[in-house]
């Protein structure tokens, strides 16, 4: 492996490369398939895709058409969803991936280097730590664990097997938020102090579930897996699970993460001293048990704090976006609502500086789902990681402390009180009920183990 490269450095050259590559569709004279089929081309990576209904579907078409990548497994315990993906796939590039519902056969492959990760939350870390464990590197949706004992056993499992693990924060690769982000910490607005971030959408009630067969075309007790059985109800497959503390995080880790790891970036900070959060399941009576309506505080030793507030059930946006950062400085703010929009204000609310992208995200809508332009810049990351031993940019130590963030505002949540936390390593003081959540129990055989 070669010595860690600067991060701006490589930012840098990823974006003209990227130019590079949009501009000539993959490659001037070359369409993904026909780029894919050259022998080596870029030091190919052999990839399997692990849950592809929805978002996974999305990575999957990235992963394909992007230089230097094949997919050669697809990971799901639904099987009209693999078929789909597969089907999808097999247009991108030059070889149809084979179906493996069960991820541990691919992990088996010698010629398999990452497992990508899109399923439900409750599988993110016992996958990545098993994937680890199989010699292959990993790409994990956010969240990266499901609670926040997973997160540290990701981040000492990825320094003792020696794998890349990325998290799927995608705005940690957008270049004009990484060059915003890096004059923000230099003094743009002199010391940042507060960062409020939000989230908000008009989400309608999951009803009440009702217990019945399982349909035949997915492997429920697969679907489970590390999470201890219960029956199988209608409204839970395939998004509602997110609402249930059983499988899911809430809104909090579904969306709020992204705004508060970049709060927690601008400001430079790692582990709060203290975490507020009120809230609750406000607006439907029905199976949802995560808090449609949340605020979050976390404080900071040395004078700084971040606010995220989520809102499932009213989608007004704040500051013209559906979810934002707001940084307050001593001599003015920025805004950041996507990678298209950084501004920045004077004291007064003057705009003084908009930040451009070096790139034209548009045009790289046909290697990406439009509604994530920045997954092709993520995954290059990725790879340059594998490659090169370059630092990711959204590597599991980052990626786990902003993770832990909303894992503890969840906690002080459900046990209705501020929580006193070690700057040190992120760990709850003296509250033995808030500690019960720092793990979770797991169905026999699935116990996690370095």
């Amino acid at each position: 492996m070669e010595n860690k490269k600067s991060r701006r450095d490589f930012i840098k050259k990823s974006a003209i490369g990227l130019s590079a590559v949009y501009a000539g569709g993959i490659l001037s004279g070359f369409s993904a398939r026909s780029y894919n089929r050259i022998s080596g081309a870029n030091e190919r990576i052999n990839v399997a895709m692990m849950g592809v209904h929805s978002r996974g579907l999305a990575l999957s078409k990235n992963f394909g058409k992007l230089p230097g990548s094949e997919i050669i497994y697809v990971c799901d315990v639904d099987s009209i969803s693999a078929e789909k993906c597969i089907s999808t796939v097999a247009e991108i590039q030059a070889n149809r991936p084979k179906a493996s519902p069960d991820f541990r056969k691919a992990l088996e492959d010698k010629n398999l280097d990452a497992l990508v990760i899109a399923t439900p939350d409750h599988w993110h870390a016992p996958a990545a730590l098993l994937a680890m464990q199989a010699g292959k590197h990993v790409y994990v949706e956010k969240p990266c664990s499901h609670n926040p004992a997973e997160g540290e056993l990701l981040v000492a499992a990825s320094r003792k097997y020696d794998r890349v693990v990325q998290m799927g924060n995608q705005n940690r690769s957008c270049p004009n938020i990484i060059a915003a982000i890096t004059e923000l910490r230099a003094g743009l607005i002199g010391r940042p102090y507060f960062a409020r971030a939000w989230y908000s959408n008009t989400r309608k009630s999951i009803g009440r579930g009702i217990e019945t067969a399982v349909p035949s075309w997915l492997d429920y007790e697969l679907w489970q897996g590390p999470a201890p059985r219960r029956p199988y109800k209608d409204n839970l497959v395939h998004y509602n699970w997110h609402w249930h503390w059983h499988w899911g995080t809430g809104e909090a880790l579904n969306n709020g993460t992204h705004m508060v790891d970049l709060a927690r970036w601008g400001l430079g900070v790692t582990y709060p001293i203290r975490v507020t959060s009120s809230g609750g399941r406000y607006c439907f009576d029905d199976d949802w048990e995560t808090p449609d309506t949340q605020v979050i505080t976390m404080e900071f030793d040395g004078k700084a704090s971040i606010m995220w507030e989520g809102r499932s059930c009213n989608g007004k946006f704040e500051e013209g976006s559906g979810d934002g950062v707001i940084f307050y400085g001593g001599n003015g703010s920025m805004l950041i609502n996507e990678c298209d929009s950084v501004t920045v204000f004077d004291l007064d609310g003057k705009v003084v500086k908009e930040f451009k992208n070096e790139i034209q995200m548009d045009k790289a809508r046909d290697l990406m789902d439009p509604s994530r332009p920045l997954d092709a810049l993520h995954i290059q990351n990725f790879f340059e990681g594998i490659r090169k031993g370059v630092e990711t940019n959204s590597e599991i130590v980052g990626g786990h402390q902003s993770t832990l963030l909303c894992h503890l505002g969840n906690i002080a949540l459900r046990v209705k009180r501020s929580l006193d936390i070690n700057p040190e390593n992120g760990h709850i003081l003296h509250d033995k009920e808030a500690e019960k959540y720092w793990s979770r129990m797991y169905e026999k055989g699935w116990e996690m183990k370095l």
